[in-house]
């Protein structure tokens, strides 16, 4: 890394990216249970379906940091677990496993066949594995293929060989697939072109030929021969495998425009179109194709499979084979037809995965994955089969088109739908519901799939029960009979001078047979021995034992103000400040410890630790007092109510909460002590098992209100439930350590364990006069999403300036608009069938080639109701493209609403007719608009901002000022300030930043004087430009289309230069562009094309981060270093974690975060932050360079994302 910059930045990943490129289904565990592994971006995740919830759950996440490419997996012969196979942009096939013990992606081999980077002539980007495990063949997309045979050795290890060569010059690939073949030598298939002969071809007119070739293994002479190929319909671009062996007749399907075709090297060809929709808005003679597909094999015959093919209209096709008979009415391997019929309608996906347990993931291009169950195969429906019988094999030879009518779900029924933002296309960060830390509000997803989303930091809470209380209570406890017990009997409710005692069962009824004292206001319930209970209350504690009951009362004059309790120990504290202590004897009966320890101050809180399995007493009292210290004081026989150690604090501690949690520094379990603060501050302190000293203190802001802190159990892991203004839960995160994450949940103020049958792992808590019972069923996504749909694909969001409304544009091409759709139902005949209208959002909405649908919504995202609250469409064609809010000082600083729009667009190559610029007033304080009127410009306004009381627009090449009139705009000042096309405008003063779509940024001053626009300062790298912000007055952050994000700045010089002088010095040209140039700060390849990017504050009292946001749905932020002592601690961080960790897929970290520029002033703290994951003598060996301890180093990772963002 270059460290001549004198600005160092911190990248965290928030959200990962969500897109799904590929997803495969395997037994990666070596058990018998199926998974889903999936590529995202750079990360690998694997999932486990859970039939009997009906859930995906995600079980191991790895970033991989390389550009990954394809996907196989693959299982050796009379093993039970398969291996994944992963091509990336490293230039090597890596091989590796999942191990479920470490719940991790373990490299097995990697092998380098090539230079890095994603390349047309590097294999790599078409990847198939042999069914039966022997061998697998990568491909480029011109020339080069490589074959490697798997096997095992003698130790029964995995081994891959050396490449093969299968290289062919002049040749284009489209598809590859393995061909199953049984145990014959492995055949791969592949749909090519040559072009050789088109080079030569002077006019330019002759069409390529796309031919099937089959790609032999010969096992025997260990060499690849092309064994067989034939040409086929010149659209085909997909291949699927067809099962052979003894489960079918082998061959591949060969999908092309609306045309399916089964081939193979000794079979007969056969061929059926994709059915179109047919009705009223569907045009009748586009064409379908295949998209993606799965094949699903079942018991039975040589025919039982079946495959599920999707078109790019949504639509799933069943296709199957009927195979030959012979003379005795037994199947042969020969086939004689191939059906198809209508199945289901689902959003378009990149990857389709049919489990075994009878489901099926739905890897969306765009919006939410999907889960869905299969009601039935669809063998008995009124569906339309069409067969081959009716149709040529020739693709030459005319046919007629066959048609189908779209329906709601028959066959799959959808039980979840897994959140996902891609393609995320812009987003704000407010706050809105006046809460500790602001929301993100972005807009995502494509077509009637889209959506506006709310993400907050916290933990989704699954409410069981909330029950109102005929008074309100001051605490809860759930308490089981006997230790033994699985589940908990009795719920007891502490009220004034009342405690309600709950049973447990079918229905929670009341009961007063149960031992406890109801007349009294209850401090503390424990479960103690094997079967006794123990009830303290302010005048004393009463020990329910075997049915006995036995009553210790406190001192005249005094009461008891604080209490600890675990299965083996009772401590409470006196008003007297005295300390009185009791263990459980071998009897069952409480004995009190003959001294009592007399405390200096007020004690306002006492801590007492579980009793460690296999022995009698937990080690260690804490104590709280008024003075602001908590002191450690022995349990132990030898030294009972000996102090050990002392700590001081900031304020009164008000809870103490003593627990064991897994420590990633040792690898093994560590005493802490959570302490809660009257001031709303929490920290956690490791207490020494041994000594009791207190070290490595971490410290939490909260809320306004004292903390209290108890220790509930979630998902089998001991976690501290702490409430203060909001709930709080912290957990040990197995990437990020230790978590303090808010709860998506009212205030609190109390909380407790609570085990049912309905309920395993739960939490019982108050919340006014309410009992709540809640469970948290997922600690690893700690941003809760909401989400709203909208009508077509978002282009931009807005806010109004005062309320909290925001306002999307929204457009879609080829899709036909409102008013159109209304006129060709109109036009059908009445009882035509096919004039009903299908919901946009299942089926999408009707197409048009060269027709344009857009919107402007108002969202009210916060309300009690949120919603959209009104759409206006646009009419003629017009798509909108810009919006801005902008105050005229003309008006007397009202607000207006200014859309851009475009008229018959072509996105590529760009055309138009006609641009736009549409001026809406706010009504009803902003829940509804009123046109104005719109303004005609020479090109659609692909950025608009506000700009000192007036409108800026970018309108091609141009920078215009407009002032608001009367009947249109009024233009007031332009230049020509861009070299290609303006597509974004910030301002701050007089200054207005110019990012060109494919020239990076032009700063450009406006002066009141000369009313000028003049630009002064450019960049010397072309950056391809897709979003800026202003991080100060001097300095742009901004991402391009090839995934970098940038910082660059002005030098000081020329930007006090350009305030003070005039503008026509600086209005010179030099080498074609401004008379200045940019410096370059910050440089950093995220992997993702950045969409939107702004400076904001993610935590209350936390620093300004720049966050950003990426296509695939990826939620990121750059934090500023403070202290250069911080940044030589994570550059040296950063360069070890490179050298013991490297990425799995063998791409170097230093050249990928390089990939376009080299990286410059930015550490990759997603690198960092698996520093806790390394194996503990490497974790030791970098503690060691570092001159600090392992807790150190992961104490300061965690704080540095705890202290900015989330």
């Amino acid at each position: 890394m270059a460290t001549t910059s004198n600005m160092f930045l911190y990248s965290l990943t928030i959200k990962p990216p969500t897109t799904i490129s590929h997803a495969l289904i395997g037994q990666f565990s070596g058990t018998k249970e199926q998974q889903i592994l999936t590529a995202s971006g750079s990360r690998l995740s694997l999932y486990r379906p859970d039939p009997t919830l009906g859930r995906v759950l995600m079980i191991a996440s790895h970033d991989i940091f390389s550009i990954i490419r394809s996907i196989a997996s693959f299982r050796l012969a009379g093993s039970t677990k398969d291996y994944v196979i992963l091509t990336s942009d490293s230039g090597r096939i890596a091989v590796f496993e999942y191990l479920p013990a470490r719940s991790s992606f373990s490299r097995i081999h990697l092998e380098t066949f090539g230079k890095s980077g994603v390349r047309r002539v590097v294999p790599g980007q078409y990847l198939a594995a042999d069914p039966k495990g022997r061998a697998c063949l990568i491909a480029s997309v011109e020339k080069n293929k490589l074959l490697y045979i798997l096997n095992r050795n003698a130790q029964a290890e995995l081994t891959i060989s050396s490449p093969l060569e299968a290289h062919r010059p002049g040749t284009l690939v489209f598809c590859l697939v393995a061909l199953d073949v049984g145990y014959a030598n492995p055949v791969f298939a592949s749909l090519e072109t040559d072009y050789s002969d088109l080079d030569q071809d002077a006019s330019g007119q002759a069409t390529p030929e796309i031919e099937l070739v089959y790609y032999e293994l010969d096992l025997g002479l260990n060499h690849v021969v092309r064994k067989w190929s034939e040409p086929v319909d010149p659209t085909s671009s997909l291949l699927f495998q067809v099962p052979g062996g003894n489960d079918g007749p082998s061959g591949v399907l060969v999908c092309g425009e609306e045309s399916i075709t089964y081939r193979h090297s000794n079979q007969e060809a056969f061929r059926v179109p994709i059915p179109r929709r047919q009705g009223a808005t569907e045009d009748p003679q586009r064409k379908r194709v295949i998209v993606s597909g799965t094949m699903h094999k079942l018991k039975g015959g040589a025919d039982a499979f079946f495959f599920l093919l999707q078109t790019d209209d949504g639509d799933l096709f069943k296709v199957t084979l009927d195979m030959q008979e012979d003379g005795d009415g037994n199947l042969t391997a020969e086939v004689k037809r191939i059906k198809i019929k209508y199945f289901d309608t689902i959003p378009v996906a990149n990857s389709l995965c049919i489990l075994k347990s009878g489901f099926l993931f739905v890897a969306t291009e765009f919006g939410n994955h999907q889960f869905f169950q299969f009601e039935k195969l669809g063998d008995d429906d009124d569906e339309i089969e069409f067969t081959s019988d009716d149709f040529s094999a020739s693709s030459y030879i005319d046919y007629r088109p066959i048609y189908f009518s779209p329906r709601p779900l028959e066959n799959l029924a959808l039980v979840e739908s897994v959140d996902s933002m891609n393609p995320l296309l812009g987003s704000k960060v407010v706050n809105l519901t006046d809460g500790d830390t602001p929301q993100i509000y972005s807009v995502c997803g494509n077509g009637a799939r889209s959506r506006f989303r709310t993400l907050t930091h916290g933990l989704e809470v699954n409410e069981i029960v909330a029950s109102e209380l005929p008074e309100t209570p001051s605490a809860v406890w759930t308490t089981k009979l006997q230790t033994r017990d699985k589940y908990d009997t009795y719920i007891i409710i502490s009220m004034l001078n009342e405690t309600l005692v709950m049973e447990i069962g079918e229905e929670v009824k009341q009961v007063t047979d149960s031992g406890f004292l109801t007349t009294v206001t209850t401090l503390a319930i424990q479960q103690i021995g094997d079967n006794s209970h123990v009830q303290i209350y302010p005048k004393g504690i009463r020990h329910i034992h075997h049915g006995q009951v036995n009553e210790w009362p406190v001192p005249q004059y005094r009461t008891i103000v604080a209490t600890a309790t675990n299965e083996r120990q009772v401590v409470i504290a006196l008003s007297s400040g005295e300390i009185v202590y009791f263990e459980v004897d071998s009897d069952g009966s409480l004995a009190e410890y003959d001294e009592k320890k007399e405390m200096p101050g007020t004690i306002t809180c006492l801590g007492l630790g579980q009793v460690p399995e296999g022995r009698l007493r937990s080690a260690f009292l804490a104590v709280g007092c008024d003075d602001c210290t908590v002191q450690i004081f022995s349990l132990d026989p030898e030294s009972t109510l000996e102090k050990k150690s002392v700590q001081a604090l900031t304020a009164a501690p008000s809870s103490l909460s003593i627990i064991t949690m897994e420590d990633s520094s040792t690898g093994y379990s560590t005493l802490y002590i959570h302490i809660g603060l009257h001031s709303g501050v929490y920290l956690r302190t490791v207490l020494d098992e041994l000594t009791g000293e207190l070290t490595g203190t971490q410290q939490k802001f909260l809320g306004l209100r004292p903390v209290k802190l108890f220790q509930v159990t979630v998902q089998g892991q001991p976690c501290v439930l702490a409430l203060s203004s909001k709930p709080c839960i912290g957990y040990n995160d197995p990437v990020r350590g230790f978590m303090m994450t808010p709860l998506s949940y009212e205030p609190l103020e109390w909380g407790w364990n609570f085990s049912s049958e309905q309920c395993e792992e739960g939490i019982v808590g108050i919340c006014s006069n309410s009992l709540r019972i809640f469970s948290i069923e997922n600690l690893r996504d700690n941003l809760i999403q909401k989400s709203l749909p909208l009508t077509y694909t978002p282009r931009q969001l807005v806010k109004h300036p005062d309320q909290p409304y925001f306002y999307t544009i929204e457009s879609e091409s080829n899709t036909l608009a409102p008013e159109l759709i209304t006129q060709l139902l109109a036009d059908s005949s009445a009882g035509d069938a096919g004039a009903k209208v299908l919901p946009p959002e299942e089926f999408g909405h009707p197409r048009g080639r060269g027709r344009w649908a857009s919107c402007i919504s108002i969202v009210d995202p916060v309300s009690d109701t949120p919603g959209v609250l009104r759409r206006i469409d646009l009419q003629n064609n017009e798509a909108a493209v810009s919006a801005a809010v902008v105050s005229f000082a003309s008006q007397d600083g009202e607000s207006f609403l200014i859309v851009g729009t475009g008229k018959d667009m072509v996105p590529s190559p760009r055309q138009f007719s006609e641009g736009y610029i549409h001026i809406y007033r706010f009504q009803n304080d902003g829940r509804d608009l009123e046109f104005i009127h719109k303004t005609k410009v020479e090109e659609p306004p692909m950025a608009l901002v506000a700009f000192q009381g007036r409108l800026a627009a970018g309108i091609g090449k141009i920078l215009r000022i407009y002032d608001l009139g009367l009947k249109q705009l009024l233009r007031k000042a332009q230049a020509t300030v861009a070299p290609q096309l303006i597509v974004t405008l910030q301002t701050q003063g007089s200054r207005i930043v110019v990012g060109d779509v494919q020239q990076s940024v032009t700063m450009v001053v406006y002066k009141h004087e000369s009313n000028t626009l003049t630009p002064f300062v450019d960049d010397t790298i072309a950056r391809w430009t897709t979003c800026t912000t202003l991080v100060d007055y001097e300095s742009v952050a901004g991402g391009d289309k090839f995934g970098n994000i940038w910082i660059v700045r002005c030098p000081e010089k020329t930007s006090a230069e350009v305030d003070e002088s005039n503008s026509e010095v600086y209005g010179r040209e030099y080498l074609h562009g401004a008379p200045n140039r940019l410096k370059l700060m910050t440089h950093f390849f995220a992997q993702d094309i950045p969409t939107s990017i702004c400076k904001t504050s993610l935590i209350a009292g936390g620093q300004d981060v720049l966050l950003w946001s990426g296509l695939q749905g990826t939620i990121g932020v750059l934090i500023p270093f403070v202290a250069r002592e911080d940044v030589d601690f994570f550059q040296t961080l950063e360069m070890h974690m490179r050298t013991e960790d490297p990425p799995l897929a063998g791409r170097d970290h230093l050249m990928y975060r390089s990939y376009y520029v080299p990286v410059k002033g930015v550490i990759d703290g997603d690198l960092c932050e698996r520093y806790p994951l390394l194996p503990n003598d490497k974790k030791e060996m970098i503690a060691g360079e570092l001159d600090r301890s392992v807790r150190e180093i992961e104490r300061k990772i965690s704080d540095i994302r705890t202290r900015s963002a989330f």
